[in-house]
């Protein structure tokens, strides 16, 4: 992606020198595997983001001498980047609906943290937490997509990031609340089926977004469209069940498979149309 000279948001809140420790046993590049694995194959934060998980975490500390690598500092500032270029794209999206965009904050930490939903460690992924409207990134996780699963590059990078305010969307339309109240209310079946709708209108909200943003900004370059369609290849379900037991379990899938992902992403980078995005009203079997 072409960045340079871009703008990098200040909506964020970098708390990586406050170090909650780790599990008894799993040190952070474990915990930061388990997380991809858990984020990828539909590890829910509404329903792991409490406090039983912090109960064998060390007291949060400071840790205001450590220093971050190039790596990380990279990583760092392209989030805030592409974090800017989602306030800027959905600004102006919903100013197109008549509507006022509320930027989510964007939060950095490492190993665990504490959020609106409750205690969080990195387990979980990146996630979005809409009771105080931020996503919540451990920049290792980004390391990790390349090192399990190939998933590399910026744009693959910035798809993760995307994905997440795509949730931050879904939040302030509505459909993110609502599908969830239909979710309790569901059998296990039909609330992973709910679920792999939430997360396909995610994708292809960040199709949007990188439409947009190449509109605005010319920031796609040749290999980043491969990019982003073999990161939704190899986080589909179907691919990750299989990868980690060698069959796939479809009533179990809660994201999409790998086709069911590259195709809504596909859509939203085709056409950047916010109206072409509902995975809510079709046959389950028509997604």
């Amino acid at each position: 992606m072409r960045m340079d000279g871009r703008r990098e948001s200040s909506n964020v809140d970098d708390r990586r020198r406050l170090s909650g420790g780790s599990k008894a046993g799993l040190g952070i590049g474990g915990l930061i595997i388990v997380a991809l694995i858990t984020w990828f194959m539909g590890g829910n934060p509404l329903s792991v983001l409490s406090g039983a998980d912090l109960g064998s975490m060390v007291s949060t500390q400071t840790d205001n001498n450590r220093e971050f690598t190039p790596e990380e500092e990279e990583l760092a500032k392209f989030s805030r980047q592409i974090l800017a270029g989602t306030e800027d794209v959905w600004t102006k999206v919903f100013q197109q609906y008549g509507m006022t965009y509320r930027a989510p904050k964007m939060v950095l930490f490492t190993g665990s943290v504490k959020t609106g939903c409750g205690g969080a460690t990195s387990q979980v992924g990146p996630f979005y937490c809409s009771a105080d409207e931020s996503l919540y990134i451990d920049l290792s996780f980004f390391s990790e997509m390349k090192q399990t699963l190939g998933a590399d590059g910026d744009f693959a990078y910035a798809y993760v990031i995307a994905h997440e305010v795509g949730h931050h969307v879904q939040h302030l339309l509505g459909t993110l609340d609502k599908a969830h109240s239909q979710m309790a209310r569901m059998n296990e079946t039909e609330s992973n089926r709910m679920s792999v709708r939430i997360e396909l209108q995610a994708d292809f909200y960040a199709g949007v977004w990188a439409y947009h943003d190449n509109q605005m900004f010319g920031s796609l370059e040749a290999g980043d469209l491969e990019e982003a369609i073999n990161c939704a290849a190899v986080i589909g379900d179907d691919y990750l069940q299989k990868k980690a037991r060698g069959y796939a379990v479809p009533e179990s899938f809660n994201h999409g498979s790998s086709q069911q992902r590259q195709r809504w992403l596909t859509l939203g980078l085709r056409t950047g149309d916010l109206n072409r995005g509902d995975t809510f009203s079709p046959n389950f079997s028509d997604l």
